[in-house]
This record gives structure tokens, sequence and C-alpha cells, in this order.
């Protein structure tokens, strides 16, 4: 008499793993294409611009000879912080959301 056990599910779990693997390459793709682009932000109206990499680093800041008043400097200081956060915001913001789509929004540590 032959025993039958039934299916364990095993093709379940290499189809699991395969959709694992193929959602690592995908963020390992998005993760340098995000890296690559640019973000910019204004402030101030756009007298003052930024533009920041997917890394986060400043790429430029262009200040409109308009922002300069000698005797207020520190305007012109608040809307250059004001335009680098904006446009690292936007950097992070664009990498949450495309990340989030490719894991279906499943809270994965360090992604």
């Amino acid at each position: 008499m032959k025993v039958r056990i039934p299916n364990s599910g095993g093709g379940n779990m290499n189809q699991m793993l395969k959709q694992a693997q193929k959602m690592q390459q995908d963020m390992a793709v998005l993760q340098e294409d995000l890296e690559n682009r640019e973000y910019s932000a204004t402030a101030g109206g756009g007298l003052v611009s930024v533009t920041v990499d997917g890394k986060h680093f400043i790429k430029s800041i262009k200040i409109n000879p308009e922002a300069v008043d000698t005797d207020d400097i520190e305007m012109l200081e608040d809307f250059i912080t004001i335009a680098v956060n904006e446009a690292v915001g936007n950097a992070v913001k664009t990498a949450e959301d495309e990340m989030g789509a490719i894991t279906g929004g499943l809270n994965i540590p360090g992604i």
C-alpha cells in the first residue's frame, strides 16, 4: 500500500521567493534611478531656487539679485533653508511613493 502525501504547497513557496527576488531587483533599479534624479524647490516667490539630487546633496542654489538685501540677510537665509528643505522633502516623498508602489505598501525595514 502506498501512502499519498498531500501537496505541502512547496510550489507556492517557490513562487513567493521568485516574487521577492523580482521585487528586490525592481527596488534596486528604482533606487539607482531615484539617486540620479534631481529635485528642485523655490522660496520667496522664486527669489531662491535649490536643486538637490536623489542622495540629498545640493547640486545648485540660485539667488535672484532682488533677494539680496544687506539690511535683512536673515530673510535670505530663511529662503535658502526653506528651499533646501522642500527640495529634500520632494526627493524623500518621491522615493517613498515609488518604492511603496513596488512593495505594495509593505513596511520593509531599511527601505
